[in-house]
Formats: structure tokens, C-alpha cells, sequence
């Protein structure tokens, strides 16, 4: 059992890796609408607007939304956190084949331009479905 003292710790570094989350899925939405829109339109599968019906436009900007939508969610509903927290990680895996799709295509992207930066991408998904799951838990799950 933990001490009062040690629960105390690791609540702050729980609430300050959600607010983290919250920022990072912000930042990367903007980043989706604005500066690197056109870098990720090159990273999209060239499956996915057959499986969408979206081109690779809209599907650059719906993930941006998304992502915006997500971390604001985050910020604004603390009630809704749990969930919150397993829609951002059903999100992360979702965008998996993507990340995919870009180191096997050795396409660069923002902040993506090498191969090896691409390969280790792809290893920091699962620690970002983690993430999302683990700051977002509610105090009655733990």
C-alpha cells in the first residue's frame, strides 16, 4: 500500500501528464490545419480515402479536428476523463497504419525526415495509447 505522501506524488505527476496530453493532441491539431497540413497529406495511406470516401485533404484535417476536439475534451470535462482517455487512445491506434504506411514509404513529414525517426515513431505509439489510458483513469479504477 502506498503512503499518503507517495499517493500524493504520483497524483500530481498523473495531473500533470494528462495536461501534457491535453496540449501535445492541441498542438498536433493546429499543426494538422496550419504549418504541416500539406506534410501529412504525403503520409497518408493511399488506401485510406478509398476507405473513407475523404481525400487525403480532408482526412488531414479530420484528424486534426479530432485531435483538437480530444485534447480540449481533456482540459474542459473532468467528469468525462475516463472516456476521454479511451477515445484518445482508440485514437492513437487508429492512426497506427499511417505511421505505417510512412516509414515503409520512407516519406518525411513534419518532424519525420528520416528513417530512423520514422522507425522510432512507430515504437512510441503504444507508449502514447498507455498514456492516454493511464492519466486518464479515475480515482475508483486505481
Amino acid at each position: 500500500m502506498m503512503s499518503r505522501s507517495g499517493q500524493s506524488i504520483l497524483h500530481v505527476i498523473r495531473t500533470v501528464a494528462l495536461w501534457l496530453l491535453a496540449a501535445l493532441l492541441v498542438t498536433a491539431g493546429v499543426s494538422h490545419l496550419t504549418w504541416g497540413r500539406r506534410g501529412y497529406r504525403i503520409v497518408v495511406p493511399d488506401w485510406a480515402p478509398r476507405v473513407t470516401g475523404l481525400d487525403k485533404d480532408a482526412i488531414v484535417v479530420a484528424s486534426g479536428v479530432a485531435e483538437i476536439a480530444l485534447g480540449t475534451a481533456l482540459a474542459t470535462l473532468p467528469k468525462e476523463r475516463e472516456r476521454i482517455g479511451w477515445a484518445i487512445a482508440t485514437f492513437f491506434v487508429a492512426v497506427f497504419p499511417g505511421n505505417v504506411h510512412q516509414w515503409r514509404t520512407g516519406r518525411s513529414a513534419p518532424m519525420l525526415r528520416t528513417d530512423r525517426a520514422r522507425l522510432v515513431r512507430l515504437f512510441l505509439q503504444l507508449p502514447l495509447v498507455a498514456w492516454a489510458i493511464w492519466s486518464t483513469r479515475s480515482r475508483s479504477a486505481r
